[in-house]
């Protein structure tokens, strides 16, 4: 893929704010090709994207199946298209790890190696990745649930290579898996790259953190009553005061109950497999 014909959208930092996935991003991404996009070049490739975002946005899933089918007819190398698929027919963990695989591979196919040799630190503010990364999330959170647990890191760690700005919120989800491998020193490592997140997310990684290195402390503590500053709601939630829903919230915000809920369904494990962070936190919060 040629430099003159990437399609570079403006790099922003994310804060997870919505609960969103591709549907929600096709109708800005969709613009934003036919805004930057090559529009005289009507690759196969290019015609069965455009067939994704229509797909992305129809409200019966039979139809954003079908969508998805026919555009992988007209490119293999569509992994959008194996993204939704995965979503939407699976029925076990195998068959939407096959799945999202096959959308790695395509959109690998699709950017060429020189994608990966010079555009790295800018992948997703080139609208041509964000298919392929999209798949490497899914790849990443099924290897994850299936207990391939070293290599679902390792996904997650060279998605924040080729993306430091990080528009997915990749380092929310690589973090608690950090912690509970006792994976300490490579936790510390990202923490320190991205230490200017202001999310509860980053606040309560610091309070394990320090808890894990120095026990009940001053310093985790004062961590503590940081992260209790940031977002007053997580405590309850991790100790069983508070019920988690049935589903997540659409959106969430800074310092609510949404966020909260957010936090705990990625990050409890990690606190269980702390011993004893939850007995602390109760008695700190009492």
């Amino acid at each position: 893929m040629s430099k003159g014909k990437k399609s570079k959208a403006k790099k922003k930092k994310s804060t997870q704010i919505k609960n969103s996935g591709p549907m929600d991003l096709a109708s800005f991404e969709g613009l934003l090709s036919d805004m930057f996009g090559d529009s005289d070049e009507e690759t196969p490739l290019r015609k069965a994207q455009d067939m994704m975002y229509d797909a992305w946005e129809a409200t019966n899933s039979k139809r954003r199946i079908a969508l998805a089918r026919k555009a992988l007819e007209i490119s293999p190398d569509c992994a959008d298209a194996y993204v939704l698929l995965a979503e939407e027919t699976t029925s076990s963990l195998s068959e939407a790890l096959n799945l999202y695989r096959r959308g790695v591979e395509a959109g690998e196919r699709a950017l060429g190696k020189e994608a990966f040799e010079e555009d790295v630190g800018d992948f997703w503010g080139i609208l041509e990745t964000r298919p392929y990364m999209r798949a490497r999330a899914g790849l990443a959170e099924c290897l994850w649930a299936a207990g391939n647990h070293d290599e679902s890191i390792q996904h997650y760690k060279d998605m924040l290579r080729l993306n430091p700005n990080d528009n997915q919120g990749i380092r929310d989800l690589l973090m608690p898996r950090l912690i509970q491998m006792g994976r300490d020193e490579e936790a510390e490592v990202l923490f320190k790259e991205y230490h200017d997140d202001g999310m509860a997310s980053w606040a309560y990684a610091r309070v394990l953190l320090d808890f894990q290195k120095m026990g009940d402390s001053e310093i985790s503590r004062k961590s503590l009553k940081a992260a209790i500053k940031n977002n007053s709601h997580i405590p309850a939630y991790l100790l069983g005061r508070k019920k988690m829903p049935q589903s997540l919230p659409e959106f969430y915000s800074p310092g609510d109950q949404s966020e909260a809920i957010f936090y705990i369904k990625e990050n409890l494990e990690a606190w269980k497999a702390t011993p004893g962070a939850l007995d602390w936190l109760l008695n700190q919060t009492k």
